[in-house]
């Protein structure tokens, strides 16, 4: 990371200075978004910036999310990096006030930060290749406004960390009912008798494009039909494959959830008719 645009200029890493008094890093008070870009096309660019769009809008951060002036800001960012596999993470919080008080200030201005960062390529198209997955579940133990991509992330960090503490890559949540929601940092599938399913977007669930792309391309490409419904805890240690998905890591199997393999404990046919079919389609959304 060379070069970093903030607040409309491209500068050193090392020259970026924000305030201490940003409410960003007082309060968590802004909106993040993570596009990857593979051979400098950005995957979902309209989705990651409409959802950007209605983050602000629902934090009530005055910032105009202009599409052209983002491509323009990307595409200098990714002709700085090596590699075809970077992408772009861009954070807009509400800005820097004189003083630390909760209630929204008035006429401050945001401040808008954006680099570029080397990710893994895209997945293999290969179940002997791609690299899985072991999980465990957990209560889902975040706030309630989960469908904000605040950079308010700390019960998911604290979630993600008790994984890394045993081990393991993810955290598999699930609510009061023995729901399930979503996973530390992805969204979740699961497969069973070739049906495929995932937890409805509501307020505990982010709307990742990722999950998206994915339910558009297995629609369009295979005509294969995602069902959106709730999903028992139990359901997931019987199913016959599990994913979880992100920006940074496409579609991902899982192969082990508390100790328990899922199927044979290898990514299945099923996940790699779905990679196939977001590998076609994904720079069409």
């Amino acid at each position: 990371m060379s070069t970093v645009y903030l607040n409309g200029q491209f500068i050193s890493a090392n020259d970026a200075k924000i305030s201490p008094m940003d409410r960003g890093f007082l309060f968590g008070d802004g909106i993040y978004e993570v596009i990857p870009c593979f051979h400098a096309k950005p995957v979902g660019l309209s989705l990651h910036l409409a959802r950007m769009k209605n983050g602000l809008a629902e934090l009530k951060i005055k910032y105009d999310v202009d599409v052209e002036t983002w491509v323009s800001i990307i595409n200098t960012l990714l002709k700085s990096m090596p590699g075809s596999a970077n992408a772009i993470y861009i954070h807009v919080s509400r800005g820097a006030d004189s003083k630390r008080f909760h209630a929204y200030p008035n006429d401050i201005a945001p401040t808008v930060f954006a680099y570029a960062f080397p990710i893994a390529d895209e997945q293999p198209l290969d179940v002997s290749a791609v690299k899985t997955y072991k999980v465990k579940t957990d209560r889902d133990l975040r706030w309630q406004r989960c469908h904000i991509k605040s950079t308010s992330l700390l019960g998911n960090v604290m979630h993600f960390q008790s994984g890394q503490d045993n081990g393991l890559d993810e955290v598999i949540l699930y609510n009061d009912k023995g729901e399930i929601t979503e996973a530390a940092a992805c969204n979740v599938f699961v497969v069973k008798n070739g049906v495929i399913s995932t937890p409805p977007l509501d307020n505990h669930i982010l709307p990742g494009i990722t999950r998206k792309i994915i339910i558009d391309a297995l629609s369009k490409m295979r005509n294969i039909k995602v069902e959106e419904r709730a999903i028992d805890k139990s359901e997931l240690l019987d199913a016959d494959e599990v994913w979880i998905s992100s920006s940074s890591k496409e579609i991902a199997p899982v192969i082990e959830i508390d100790g328990n393999l899922v199927g044979n404990g290898q990514a299945g046919s099923v996940w790699l008719n779905a990679q196939t079919a977001y590998n076609e389609y994904k720079f069409n959304a």
